[in-house]
């Protein structure tokens, strides 16, 4: 005897019902049939019931609800025979193919991937709920860009062996316009002053590269938030946004924005209180708060001295310390209570630090960095301060912190940093051609992390038209546990300067040197260096008689110069390589040692500076400035071959290298014992490049010159020579440039105009160099 029934999907299905009643069972055994790409084990684990269970027609059509609802299969029919439940299905389709069309703003691997989120993927089961769910999801991600006429259309295409191809047809459309913004109800800002703080802008000449005249929803709530902070911070507590429309023209092409406002009045401060736990003293507390009574109320303030006030009870170990301004408004004179309730929670203790990403550089050359230590009270400044010095090291092209608790305790955390190394050095094996030294052969290599050690070691052998130099240099930053660093360095050098359109002599130097620096604080530090070098001066039948024959008779041109330098640095730029954010200052004196051939003194400052436009945009502001001075004591005349030069990419950009300044009586660059430069820089990211940590672009204005103090008397060297610093004789530079830190080592280019040039300075448009960045 056979008992056979189906459970036909939809409304049957839905109501539980049957075609075929039958009487209770025991299941001894299910048959599966109709299974295809399905495991059968996906079928059981969704069919809640097994052999040996008694079943009715109720839980048998409850049975198959379930496994229908696994949405693997499109019907589902049961039949018994005897004791045997027979479980027919029909699969749904797979998807064999998906076809993209008309997508060009969004990637088709980015809509794929977004598609397999949603549960559409070649070789899954076809599911037309989640077509009908991406035709929704995709026509809201192009009106999110302000794609008004986006219109999405697909269809199935059946194909053999029960699957299907899903054909996407995206018509994008364009990006509507703002045509006009209006505020309306502001009677204390005008209406300029307020759009100003809109990053939504009506067209404009350069809105087709910043793009700033397109509407996104998203862009106009942070506009909205950007113009409620504007009010609460100067004191309009009952500011409100009571609405916003947008309007779109019928042709979709076009928005309309209108705001309206309630400014309503200004408040002032009352009085300030702090109460709860205080852990801290209530006065240090209160120093950390920068509003006073009278002062006009201001969000941000209030918001400032909470994070002040966290930062101070982090620094005792209160990691995780609540602040809580409670604001209490009196509108019988229009002023503000501010009172911070304090709960510190417990102190919090480090339990472990670990270290990620640095597969060159050694642990021990990380962890020498930390301010923070494991098993000690948590400090927010010194974990802070960690961060900075790994950025400061120039090993690692970012460094992330994540604090986490510990499991199972309320005062321990676990700090992950993690690191991207980067290349911190330099190789050359090259045969090239320079614009300043003609042909080139060099070999050589810096390394600033050599072997992952934190040491620097490089050597270099080069050979060109204008120098042969051999030199090795060693440094061993922590010679110390305590930062003491010890290097040494020994060269051979011999330079032609006449090669390198400078005055008609040449150098043949060697020598060496030892320096010691120690720390003064985490960013300050003082060095001390002692070297000796043997100095050969050599002319030719050309050579400049009043400038260079002259201190030779008078000198000679052999000399042993035993040198020390003392120099020191202050340091808060926030990276070594491409800095964005800090300052920094360094200042140095090299003195000839009294015994010495050589009787002289030579000075230099140079200073940095980096300030974000807006944080996160990649638009910084960068000042920098090197000021030199030089002279001889006792009766010896200063050695010109120690001068200060100008002109090229390390001072003066779109002047050829080392050619401003006085002149020899031969009409060629001599140099000076004065140095003034300087120079601001726009940096802005680069375009279609979506890691910019290895790139660095921007427009510059370069100011610069070098002078001398005392010109010489004759008459021909008179003419060429003025004394002192003459500010009207500065060069003027302006440009682009763009550095790349490649794999051999930072690779530069800039192309710049001279503004002021005159008739015998020599200029260059286009200058690069391999070994130095902007």
């Amino acid at each position: 005897m056979k008992n056979k029934f189906g459970l036909v999907l939809g409304l049957v299905l839905l109501a539980g019902s049957v075609n075929a009643a039958f009487a209770p069972f025991q299941v001894q055994d299910i048959r599966l049939e109709g299974v295809q790409r399905v495991e059968a084990g996906v079928v059981f684990r969704n069919f809640p019931i097994a052999s040996g269970d008694m079943v009715n027609e109720g839980n048998l059509a409850e049975a198959t609800k379930q496994l229908f609802k696994s949405g693997y299969f499109e019907d589902i029919s049961i039949a018994r025979e005897d004791g045997y439940l027979i479980l027919t299905v029909k699969e749904r389709p797979s998807i064999s193919l998906i076809k993209l069309a008309g997508n060009k703003v969004i990637k088709k691997e980015d809509l794929l991937k977004g598609l397999s989120q949603s549960g559409l993927r070649e070789g899954d089961v076809f599911k037309r709920s989640a077509l009908d769910q991406i035709e929704q999801d995709l026509l809201r991600l192009y009106v999110g860009q302000g794609r008004y006429g986006a219109a999405i259309s697909t269809s199935v295409e059946p194909l053999s062996g029960n699957r299907v191809a899903l054909n996407i047809d995206i018509k994008e459309g364009s990006i509507a316009s703002i045509q006009h913004i209006n505020i309306i109800g502001n009677s204390t800002y005008s209406d300029e002053e307020l759009k100003k703080l809109f990053s939504l802008k009506l067209p404009s000449f350069w809105s087709f590269y910043t793009k700033d005249d397109r509407y996104a929803r998203e862009k106009l709530s942070a506009d909205l938030e950007r113009l409620r902070s504007h009010y609460m911070d100067r004191g309009y507590v009952n500011f409100a946004i009571d609405s916003t429309q947008v309007s779109i023209t019928p042709d979709k092409k076009n928005v309309f924005i209108t705001v309206n406002i309630h400014e309503g009045e200004q408040y002032t401060i009352r009085d300030v209180d702090v109460s709860g736990d205080l852990v801290i003293a209530e006065e240090a507390l209160k120093g950390a708060i920068s509003v006073k009574q009278g002062d006009v109320f201001s969000r941000k303030a209030m918001i400032d001295a909470q994070d002040a006030m966290s930062k101070m009870l982090g620094d005792k170990g209160y990691m995780f310390a609540n602040i809580n301004p409670a604001p209490s408004v009196h509108e019988e004179d229009k002023s503000v209570s501010l009172k911070f309730f304090v709960d510190p929670g417990k102190q919090t203790y480090v339990r472990r630090i670990n270290v990620r990403g640095n597969s060159r550089t050694a642990d021990d050359v990380v962890r020498r960095e930390m301010q923070q230590m494991e098993a000690a009270i948590v400090s927010t400044s010194n974990i802070e301060k960690t961060k900075q010095k790994l950025d400061r090291t120039g090993y690692f092209r970012s460094v992330n912190l994540e604090t986490s608790r510990v499991a199972g305790t309320d005062d321990q955390v676990d700090l992950n940093y993690t690191v991207e190394e980067q290349q911190s050095g330099q190789f050359t094996a090259s045969v090239g051609f320079s614009q300043n030294d003609g042909i080139i052969l060099d070999l050589g290599v810096q390394q600033d992390n050599f072997f992952g050690s934190g040491k620097k070691v490089g050597f270099n052998l080069t050979n060109s038209s204008t120098a042969k130099e051999a030199s090795f240099n060693y440094l061993d930053p922590y010679f110390t546990v305590d930062g003491v660093s010890r290097g040494f360095d020994v060269f051979y050098r011999k330079s032609d300067f006449e090669e390198d359109d400078v005055s008609s002599y040449s150098l043949d130097e060697y020598g060496g040197g030892v320096t010691f620096g120690y720390p003064i604080d985490d960013f300050q530090r003082l060095s001390f260096s002692l070297g000796i070098e043997t100095i050969e001066v050599n002319t030719n039948d050309e050579v400049p008689v009043d400038e260079i024959q002259s201190f030779i008779d008078t000198e000679g041109n052999e000399y042993l110069n035993l040198k020390g330098t003392l120099a020191w640095s202050n340091n808060h730029l926030n990276r070594l390589l491409f800095p964005s954010s800090g300052y920094s200052h360094q200042a140095s004196l090299e003195v000839s040692v009294p015994g010495s051939d050589l009787s002289y003194y030579k000075a230099l400052y140079q200073a940095k500076y980096y300030k974000p436009f807006v944080d996160d945009s990649g638009w910084i502001l960068g000042l920098k400035g090197r000021l030199g001075y030089a002279q001889s004591y006792g009766d010896n005349t200063y050695p010109f071959f120690k001068h200060f030069f100008a002109g090229g990419l390390r001072t003066v950009r779109g002047y050829s290298n080392n050619s401003l300044g006085p002149r020899d009586s031969n009409d060629d660059p001599f140099g000076g014992n004065m140095m003034v430069v300087g120079g601001a820089e726009l940096i802005f990211p680069l375009p279609f490049i979506e890691n910019q940590s290895s790139w660095r672009s921007l427009f510059f204005v370069d100011a610069g010159n070098v002078f001398t103090t005392e010109c010489l008397s004759s008459t021909s060297a008179a003419s060429l020579c003025s004394e002192g610093v003459e500010f009207e004789e500065l060069r003027y530079s302006a440009g682009m440039g763009i550095s790349w830190l490649s794999p051999l080592g930072p690779l530069s280019f800039s192309i710049a105009q001279p503004l002021n040039e005159k008739a015998t300075d020599e200029t260059e448009i286009f200058q690069f160099s391999l070994g130095q960045s902007f």
